[in-house]
């Protein structure tokens, strides 16, 4: 930690009882709209969220967009999409931190008032005079307090200031963090920050406060980077003579390297896992839960599950490593899991992306009964679109370099006995059973193992060397259309190459 001497207690401090009778649980996610819903801040709220539902209690938004020059209304509502997304929305309109200004300033001058807090008007040199001193003699940079017992008759006539607080000087302050246990610090390495600036603007330290407070925030769940913080908040908590939150700072997530975490790690906004990665948010969450808490050696854990298990007891105080492969497999399972219908309005987009075409209803169709073939193999929807194209491709087709190696001379000659046979079929009872029959009957009759006809067919059908089996493919494309296709593949797959050897 840096700027505080913060003590651990070896002790693992245990998660204390919450009463619903009297003390119902708030919690809150506070993200700056600086920028993309972070997936640490996915987290963050995903734990908030979960902590709320299994006591029972309710789950708070607040964005503090006091920061004006680096807040954005896109920001917000990229945070809000991402939250809407992840099916963490709050359970109230969102509280808007700038919007109560006002209120921030109050509590300033109820601070004053009660001889909390003090004017200051030590100027910019003053403090940079006081800072390169500090520097010099090696001393931590904090504010000296030169103004905290001044008599105020001595104070330059409408000269600005600030309103700063009065920290504690002596003893020490014990937060009993839920996550990171017993910490202590010595009250003489807090500061008399700044609760309002010269301009009237009250700083993000009070408006934090403030708003947890007036939103009846009872435990306080956020990363380890705030604790720090924590210790200085508490001074404004106790001097309005406030009820102390349950503090729970989660460790920071870092990168499968160890490093903290960034892009190259796949730290990007939640909208990305979504649009350019296709994840499914259930497989997120449960990665997210999985970064930092635990339930004994289960992976598989589906929200419904998590609401009744979690609990902070369950968090670790060591940094969790994001693994995008990991991320990936499970998506995977839940892949698997999705129904077919959702997955295919999930996938339609994307397929229409790729080809510059608009899905008919029949075609929609198709790619519902195409799930099951597709799905088993993808770990993203971008995986399943993919193998989805050569359903809604038209001849003749694009064949790869692999697939073109496979339709030689003699490939041609057993797709042509593959669609006798395939053409024998009644259309009405195109089925995988009968499909499958009559290629088997062709591979016997060639003395062929089935994978010697069915490598042929895939390219002949797809242009690619690998597809759903082969039996799925052609029930899903149709008896006309294979027939179609296996007529226009000599001119698909060997127009504008040369010479056939």
């Amino acid at each position: 930690m840096r700027g505080l001497g913060l003590i651990f207690s070896a002790v693992e401090y245990e998660c204390v009882a919450v009463s619903g009778a009297t003390h119902p649980v708030v919690t809150r996610f506070a993200p700056s709209p600086t920028g993309y819903l972070h997936i640490g801040g996915a987290r963050t709220a995903l734990f908030n969220w979960l902590f709320a539902r299994h006591h029972g209690g309710t789950y708070l938004l607040r964005i503090e967009d006091t920061d004006r020059a680096r807040s954005t209304d896109d920001a917000i509502a990229a945070i809000l999409d991402g939250l809407d997304w992840l099916g963490l929305s709050s359970d109230a309109p969102p509280v808007y931190q700038f919007a109560r200004a006002e209120r921030h300033r109050e509590v300033a001058y109820q601070l004053l008032e009660s001889g909390h807090a003090y004017r200051c008007y030590a100027t910019a040199d003053e403090l940079a005079a006081l800072r390169e001193a500090q520097r010099a003699a090696k001393q931590p940079m904090r504010y000296d307090g030169r103004w905290r017992d001044r008599d105020p008759s001595t104070a330059p006539v409408d000269a600005p200031y600030v309103i700063r607080i009065k920290a504690p000087q002596s003893g020490e302050t014990v937060i009993e963090d839920q996550v990171q246990g017993r910490v202590v610090v010595q009250n003489a390495e807090l500061d008399d920050m700044v609760l309002l600036r010269s301009d009237g603007t009250p700083t993000y330290m009070l408006a934090v406060v403030v708003d947890d407070h007036d939103m009846g925030v009872t435990h306080v769940i956020r990363g380890d980077d705030h604790l720090n913080n924590a210790f200085r908040q508490l001074t404004i908590i106790r001097a309005m003579n406030w009820a102390e939150p349950v503090y729970a700072h989660i460790p920071l997530i870092h990168g499968a390297d160890g490093a903290k975490l960034s892009k190259r790690h796949g730290a990007l906004g939640v909208d990305a896992y979504r649009d350019e990665m296709g994840m499914l948010p259930e497989a997120v969450l449960n990665y997210l839960l999985r970064l930092g808490w635990g339930h004994g050696d289960d992976e598989i854990i589906p929200l419904v599950r998590a609401i009744e298990l979690f609990d902070l007891s369950g968090v670790g105080r060591s940094p969790s490593r994001f693994d995008l492969k990991k991320l990936e497999n499970l998506n995977g399972h839940y892949l698997r899991e999705a129904d077919d219908a959702r997955l295919a309005a999930l996938v339609a987009p994307r397929v229409e992306a790729l080809l510059g075409i608009v899905l008919s209803a029949s075609q929609h169709e198709i790619l519902v009964q195409a799930m099951a073939s597709l799905k088993p193999r993808a770990k993203t929807l971008d995986e399943i679109a993919e193998g989805a194209l050569f359903l809604f491709k038209t001849c003749p087709l694009d064949f790869d370099d692999k697939a073109r190696t496979l339709l030689d001379d003699p490939a041609h000659v057993l797709l042509a006995k593959a669609a006798d046979a395939l053409g024998g079929i009644d259309g009405d009872n195109w089925t995988v059973e009968t499909i499958e029959q009559a290629v088997r009957v062709i591979a016997e009759a060639e003395n062929l193992g089935l994978g010697k006809l069915a490598q042929p067919l895939r390219a002949a059908l797809t242009g690619r060397t690998t597809s759903p089996g082969i039996f799925d493919v052609l029930f899903l494309l149709g008896k006309d259309e294979v027939l179609g296709r296996l007529s226009n593949v000599p001119v698909a797959a060997f127009d504008g190459i040369g010479n056939r050897e």
